[in-house]
């Protein structure tokens, strides 16, 4: 499903740290996200949510290895929505689990933004 262009934020070696995966599906980018996602890692999830390719935007973020966020990933999520909207895309969430899940809810964040069990419901929505 992948159309073998892929890209990689990641630092290796650093418990904690976060990393993002990026690959394609029938045209939209797919962000597969694990780790801790706070102040001092959100910098790394907010650049490879900057739009590129085509337009409009079309994005779906795999956090089902997510193991923490913060209202700094929040923020980020809640600028790429606005982001992506404005330019007549969207942004989904597939997998959402634990603590990310809890701060979604909490904020009301997953009630904005398509939430999804997995990343199929999320590229198929």
């Amino acid at each position: 499903m992948t159309d073998g262009r892929e890209g990689r934020t990641e630092r290796a070696g650093q418990p904690g740290r976060l990393s993002v995966r990026t690959s394609v599906s029938d045209g939209i980018r797919v962000l597969t996200v694990a780790g801790a996602i706070d102040y001092d890692t959100c910098e790394d999830l907010q650049q490879a949510l900057e739009p590129s390719g085509p337009l409009p935007p079309r994005v779906v973020i795999d956090m089902h290895q997510v193991t923490f966020m913060d209202s700094s990933g929040i923020n980020v999520l809640l600028a790429a929505y606005r982001t992506h909207s404005t330019a007549g895309g969207w942004v989904r969430l597939a997998g959402t689990t634990g603590a990310a899940r809890r701060a979604l809810q909490l904020v009301g964040l997953d009630t904005v933004i398509d939430c999804h069990e997995t990343l199929s419901q999320a590229l198929d929505a």
